[in-house]
């Protein structure tokens, strides 16, 4: 008599599936690198956006491309899904595992092969932390430019995946802007180069279509970065508003006066009295807002740019102006900004942080529609945002363990995603799309820019087995995601039938 249940029958598949699959892998890998036991996989079942989990099948562990190479023949001969990983500091849920599928991580990949002073490049794997470059280029009186908050922690290789940005991008680029080379290898199994270290590269530029692309498009084994001189000197400016929008105005005039500077952040009242306890750094806690505004360069050209800024923050309304003394206060300054997202736990249990980017000029009144819908519904948020290329971060503050507040944390921030599409922007600057923003795509583009999308990605993976169901909708998913949104009477995608 047959006992089992169908329950139990679904279990015994996949246990099978994954000793298939794990032997498999373990016939080109050493063992260690392979972990098929939950208890090993438990730490990859999700990046830094952790309330979005799936627990993988299997993770590898490659130390080589070669290695890369084998894993990429196995699943593709097994038909198994991959998702890449680098460090696992993404906030789009890029790096989520699929339940049968395989998270390939770069992390083993971590050596810089060879740091040039002369062209000003360096040549690393994958798995080098954003930090190491510069670190390493010091002695040479260079450093790698863009700088996001994870610098510490975030790979070069996770980069790339999602063209992350930082605090310095207004003057110096996102990645995509700061990398000559990418080595990668696609799910055939080719190893492919894209960009060189040459000003040109011959042919199409797939260097920035692949940068950005979040892992679906082939795996990095090797990215050429530029490195820049260290500035002689830089200095900050925090200036104080009494109200958010008088200092989203200044932003708009520091640019037109032809200023670039080599940053420019925006903090409302919410995050800086979450982070002044956190780092200390001598924010003004009464302000509505505070601008970060920092001049890089020789002494003359610090302090001539101080200056100029400083004439127009006074002329926009600041009500307060400090100007860095020294480089250890310098950093302090820029320490509460880098620091926002962890100092979200000292006031809120939970944080949802969202990545619209918006032209510069729709600053407040996106601001003040933020206000608006923490009304609507019932939520906190901390804006924290690069206010010079429009880039913004607003922290939805909830209670995970309250009934019903992440369902409305999420709505809330699909609103200002919406709301940043509206007024002419897009719905990620840096942090990607992942499985966070999916159902915003279809808010952003119309099915035959998602078609053209997808016709990018069958290119390089004809069998759809890189990171599967990412960052760009189906017309199904979209048809779903329409029923459920109802803007001025009208239904999104009306054309497509409902399922």
């Amino acid at each position: 008599m047959n006992t089992a249940t169908p329950e139990r029958a679904v279990l015994a598949d996949i246990a099978a599936r994954r000793a298939q699959v794990a032997a498999a892998l373990r016939q080109v890998l050493p063992e260690r690198a392979v972990l098929s036991e939950p208890e090993d996989t438990r730490p990859y079942e999700c990046d830094g956006l952790a309330a979005y989990r799936q627990l993988p099948m299997i993770v590898v562990l490659p130390d080589s491309e070669a290695q890369i190479v084998a894993v990429l023949q196995v699943c593709r001969e097994l038909n198994v899904p991959i998702v890449p990983r680098g460090a696992g500091t993404g906030l789009s849920g890029g790096a989520m595992p699929i339940a049968d599928g395989v998270v390939l991580s770069t992390a083993r990949l971590n050596r810089i092969v060879r740091m040039d002073a002369y062209s000003r490049s360096a040549v690393v794997q994958p798995g080098v932390r954003n930090l190491a470059i510069s670190e390493a280029a010091a002695q040479h009186g260079l450093y790698y430019a863009p700088d996001p908050s994870s610098q510490i922690a975030c790979s070069i290789g996770g980069n790339v995946a999602e063209n992350s940005g930082g605090v310095h991008c207004l003057k110096y680029g996102l990645t995509v802007h700061n990398v000559l080379r990418v080595r990668m290898v696609t799910l055939e199994g080719d190893v492919v180069e894209l960009g060189g270290e040459a000003l040109d590269a011959p042919g199409l530029d797939l260097l920035s279509v692949f940068i950005g692309s979040e892992g679906m498009l082939g795996i990095v084994t090797e990215v050429t970065v530029k490195l820049v001189p260290k500035p002689a000197t830089a200095r900050v400016i925090m200036a104080s508003f009494d109200e958010v929008v008088a200092g989203c105005h200044a932003v708009a005039a520091l640019i037109a006066a032809g200023i670039i500077p080599a940053g420019l952040e925006m903090m409302d009242r919410t995050s800086s009295r979450m982070v002044e306890p956190f780092v200390q750094a001598g924010y003004d806690t009464e302000a509505a807002a505070i601008l970060l505004c920092e001049a890089d360069g020789t002494i003359e050209e610090v302090e001539e740019e101080i200056a100029r800024m400083t004439a127009v923050l006074n002329t926009a309304g600041a009500s307060a102006i400090a100007v860095s003394q020294t480089e250890a206060e310098r950093l302090k300054f820029w320490s509460g900004r880098k620091n926002a997202f962890p100092a979200a736990g000292r006031i809120s249990p939970d944080y949802y942080c969202m990545d619209g980017t918006i032209p510069r000029k729709r600053l407040g009144q996106v601001l003040e529609g933020i206000a608006q819908m923490e009304v609507k519904y019932g939520l906190r948020c901390a804006n924290v945002f690069h206010a010079g290329d429009g880039n913004l971060h607003p922290l939805i503050l909830f209670n995970a363990n309250i009934p019903d507040e992440f369902e409305r944390a999420e709505a809330f921030g699909a609103e200002i995603l919406a709301l940043c599409v509206e007024v002419g922007g897009t719905i990620t600057g840096e942090h990607g799309v992942g499985i966070e923003k999916i159902n915003s795509m279809c808010v952003q583009f119309a099915p035959a820019e998602l078609e053209a999308f997808f016709s990018v990605k069958r290119a390089f993976d004809p069998a759809g087995l890189l990171n599967p169901d990412k960052a760009i909708p189906t017309l199904n998913r979209c048809a779903e995601f329409g029923k459920m949104r109802v803007s001025g009477g009208m239904l999104p995608f009306s054309h497509l039938p409902r399922f």
